[in-house]
């Protein structure tokens, strides 16, 4: 779906700018703080503002010398164009995903909440690593709220950590659990029964 966005809406950058206005309409931000949430190239985003800016789609503030931009939601088009990007923003879209591997031993990676417009959810992803990397993990985010424009609610507990909340019915992951979410992976066998027994 975001390769069908990127061809309407003419680019990726411009893309990405709309994606991170609609879901994040009460924020003004500065240029530099649309570089780096969205992982952009400065002279392209400069570029789209000043057309998004032209057709009213979002407002121009200054405060300090500084620039800030924000959401105009009473721009005509607003609430098609939230309800487009919110419909688009599955998880598929999300190429980091593939790299979930390298931050560790991964024996569990499940989504819900922002990845399945689930906004019920506590949070957006729980993984269960050992031998964590926190810089690859730190990256992996980085890269997954640029593809989405929002923030990834994340836990992380090792395998252990899991195992033990598992056995203490922790109300947190089972609240978790109960709700809507999908695999990315697991490599915990007796995972699915349990679930299945929660929610008989």
């Amino acid at each position: 779906m975001s390769e069908v966005l990127e061809y309407l809406f003419g680019s990726r950058v411009k893309t990405r700018l709309l994606r991170f206005f609609l879901l994040n309409p009460e924020g003004e931000f500065s240029v530099s703080e649309l570089v780096l949430k969205n992982i952009l190239n400065r002279a392209a985003v400069q570029r789209e503002l000043r057309g998004l800016k032209k057709i009213k789609f979002v407002i121009e503030r200054s405060r300090q010398n500084k620039k800030y931009y924000l959401l105009n939601t009473k721009f005509p088009f607003y609430p098609e164009l939230r309800g487009l990007i919110v419909k688009s923003n599955v998880y598929p879209q999300c190429r980091s995903l593939g790299k979930l591997k390298e931050i560790g031993d991964v024996k569990l990676a499940l989504i819900s909440g922002v990845f399945l417009n689930y906004p019920k959810s506590k949070v957006d992803m729980i993984m269960v690593v050992d031998n964590l990397n926190r810089t690859k993990l730190k990256n992996l985010m980085t890269n997954l709220e640029a593809e989405i424009g929002k923030e990834v609610r994340f836990v992380v507990v090792t395998g252990e950590e899991f195992k033990y909340r598992m056995n203490m019915l922790d109300r947190f992951l089972m609240d978790f659990l109960e709700s809507p979410y999908d695999e990315i992976v697991n490599r915990i066998p007796t995972l699915r029964n349990f679930v299945a027994g929660l929610r008989r």
